[in-house]
């Protein structure tokens, strides 16, 4: 699938390729760092499936516990995380931050990983309060 995104104050933009099951929602203790959330929900891309059309996106680089560095790049500017990948020469797979897509109603998560970290509230929310608008 063929998609498009951009950060929230439209500094970076940028058009991608999706690998179909590679949507996931992601419940790491990383993720939920570098979000600010509980979890974060990614779309991953086909082989260097992803090209950047404005902006530059700073990067901050993560060492995960296997010891692979990961480029985690948000806007400058906004704040906004928009995508990781590995940090390494050659072809590469970038995870998007789906809240940056634009056709993002269309994707749906197919799992969930680092399950072992997710909160306990996020896996059954339909009791909660439902605002239209706020």
């Amino acid at each position: 699938m063929k998609i498009s995104g951009k950060c929230h104050c439209g500094e970076i933009s940028y058009e991608a390729e999706l690998d179909p099951n590679g949507l996931a929602i992601c419940h790491c203790t990383d993720c939920q760092t570098l979000s600010g959330s509980a979890y974060r929900t990614i779309a991953r891309t086909v082989v260097d499936g992803f090209k950047l059309l404005k902006g530059e996106p700073k990067i901050y680089v993560k060492i995960g516990d296997s010891g692979a560095r990961r480029q985690q790049t948000f806007c400058g500017d906004c704040g906004s995380p928009v995508y990781a990948t590995a940090d390494e020469d050659g072809p590469r797979v970038y995870n998007i931050r789906v809240g940056t897509i634009d056709q993002r109603s269309e994707l749906k998560p197919l799992r969930q990983v680092w399950f072992r970290s997710a909160q306990n509230w996020t896996q059954d929310l339909s009791d909660l309060d439902k605002i239209e608008k706020s």
